[in-house]
């Protein structure tokens, strides 16, 4: 039987054929494909008074912003618990601290009381996540930010190519961080990207992302390098490179495709699940919304009952995530209550959901999922 994964990104023809030509070229590091990718996915975005600069992972985005924001030992800096795992690893990797507040029982995104709770003379900056088809309230964010004086670095990763009252992820959040690797919504194999305000947080982010050399982006984004170049502040090896970002702009090129697709597919999700009693199903009318997975809750203590059930009919699952505060190297850090969270870390269950996801796979997860909440074995 073959089985039908939680993840399957639409690589096509054009895909092929941007990377064929990206090989062609030659020019294998940083050069004019992610230049190109940078301004398309800022259009995308509309930041249009905001800078780009694409890196190698959705992890490197979270470093370097953090850096930028200037995160270092003794500094505090919090967000969800349930949350991915590479938001806790940033900031670790700073000398920072991780701070868990709670999440939303409604939507999964950082509940902002618990968040404001926390907040103390350590802290340095708030991450915001959205969850899966969910934004933030990034106009009461902004209030925080301004209140208490902090900076906020948000997490979009499940949401590029959404609206949220109207402006698009990336226009208007402090910093924004993007991951693109290969099961998010548009994939660069793997890559990430940060938006900022300024030209000049732009620079030392073009500085950090390639082991600190100050070597012109513009020389390199022609194909070419400098040889005499100056070293100032620390750098990694972040930078993203031609062929992957050729990948992403093939990506781009279809994202109406992606989106009316994916949103299509969640509504038919929606319709099939919510009259199930023993699940809860996410809700919204996906107005604005390019939703990245498809989650259920799955009560009674019966997730994994559940999943064996689905694997055993061919269709694999995912649990997106396991909270943070559990994993060892966490469990001491500060946090606030988390009742929500403790809940959804034992009923959260992510389902195959694909852009331009064939349909007899969506007939099949549907049909697998009402079997065994219909079998009076399994009620």
């Amino acid at each position: 039987m073959t089985q039908i994964p939680v993840f399957k990104p639409l690589l096509a023809a054009e895909e092929f054929e941007a990377a064929r030509a990206a090989l062609e070229l030659g020019w294998l590091g940083m050069g004019s494909y992610v230049g190109q990718f940078e301004e398309t996915l800022k259009k995308l975005c509309g930041a249009d008074d905001r800078h780009v600069a694409a890196v190698s992972t959705g992890h490197a985005a979270l470093h370097l912003s953090l850096l930028l924001a200037g995160c270092g030992p003794g500094d505090e800096v919090i967000t969800p618990s349930f949350n991915n795992i590479a938001d806790m690893q940033a900031i670790v990797a700073t000398g920072a601290k991780p701070v868990f507040c709670d999440v939303l029982d409604d939507t999964l995104c950082l509940d902002l009381d618990s968040a404001e709770r926390l907040i103390g003379p350590k802290t340095k900056v708030l991450i915001v996540m959205d969850y899966a088809c969910h934004l933030c309230d990034h106009d009461r964010v902004a209030e925080i930010a301004r209140r208490h004086n902090i900076r906020i670095i948000h997490d979009a990763a499940h949401s590029v190519g959404s609206t949220s009252q109207g402006k698009p992820i990336g226009s208007f959040a402090d910093m924004t961080v993007f991951s693109f690797d290969p099961i998010k919504t548009i994939t660069t194999l793997d890559g990430g990207a940060i938006i900022v305000r300024s030209e000049e947080e732009l620079k030392q982010l073009h500085e950090m992302r390639l082991i600190g050399m100050k070597q012109a982006t513009r020389t390199l984004y022609g194909n070419t390098r400098a040889w005499s170049y100056d070293v100032e502040r620390l750098g990694f090896r972040y930078h993203l490179a031609n062929l992957h970002a050729a990948l992403g702009l093939a990506q781009l090129a279809k994202f109406d495709t992606i989106a009316s697709t994916r949103q299509a597919l969640f509504k038919r999700y929606q319709e099939a699940f919510s009259p199930i009693s023993g699940l809860k199903v996410p809700g919204g009318d996906m107005a604005g919304i390019v939703p990245f997975i498809f989650y259920l809750r799955v009560l009674g203590g019966r997730r994994e009952d559940f999943r064996e059930f689905l694997t055993e009919n061919g269709v694999d699952t995912g649990i997106h995530w396991q909270p943070a505060h559990g994993f060892t190297l966490f469990k001491d850090c500060r946090k606030d209550d988390l009742p929500v969270t403790e809940r959804i870390g034992r009923e959260i269950v992510t389902i195959p959901f694909h852009s331009c996801m064939a349909p007899e796979a969506a007939a099949q997860v549907i049909d697998t999922i009402t079997r065994f909440f219909a079998s009076p074995a399994r009620r």
